[in-house]
């Protein structure tokens, strides 16, 4: 193989990995204080795409918010703005596990009762968070994916902006 074949077998390889990252993982900015203290404004992470396996309990996930106020349990709600885009959010509770109490009004049921299949309970660290105490169960076809690390820090340098950050409540 000449130098230059070598070369665009290369790059050829590199463009397919570069394909294959993009697809599975994304990098997010985080944007809010739901996840205080744990994330910042403006602290990046990396998400892994995908809800299979299902998180564990414990685990950082980025969420598609409720369409509106009344959550994923309420029928669509009329009046308001409708609450669009992603969140990031903790997993307290997976299918199986106790519903706590904290969010037993707004899922529908009594605390202690196991959360059904396909559902898992999300909270954000802050306690105003909007999040299953507000709209109950997170369907889990919902999930973008779970947050595998933190990239930078509010407080690192500043990088060069790209087209792949995506900003997050």
């Amino acid at each position: 193989m000449t130098g230059r074949g070598l070369s665009v077998a290369i790059g050829a390889a590199v463009a397919v990995g570069l394909l294959v990252v993009r697809r599975r993982y994304l990098v997010i900015t985080v944007n809010g204080a739901s996840m205080l203290p744990t994330f910042t404004e403006g602290d990046r992470v990396l998400v892994r795409r995908g809800s299979v396996p299902l998180p564990s309990r414990g685990d950082v996930v980025v969420l598609r918010t409720p369409p509106s106020p009344t959550g994923w349990n309420g029928p669509p709600s009329s009046t308001g703005p409708a609450r669009r885009g992603w969140s990031i959010k903790r997993v307290v509770a997976v299918p199986g596990d106790p519903l706590p109490e904290t969010a037993a009004d707004a899922c529908g049921g009594p605390a202690g009762t196991p959360v059904p299949a396909g559902r898992l309970v999300v909270f954000g660290d802050a306690l105003d968070s909007y999040d299953s105490r507000t709209w109950g169960f997170l369907p889990t076809e919902q999930l973008i994916g779970v947050v595998t690390r933190r990239l930078t820090s509010r407080s690192d340098p500043p990088r060069r902006a790209g087209s792949d950050r995506v900003a997050i409540r």
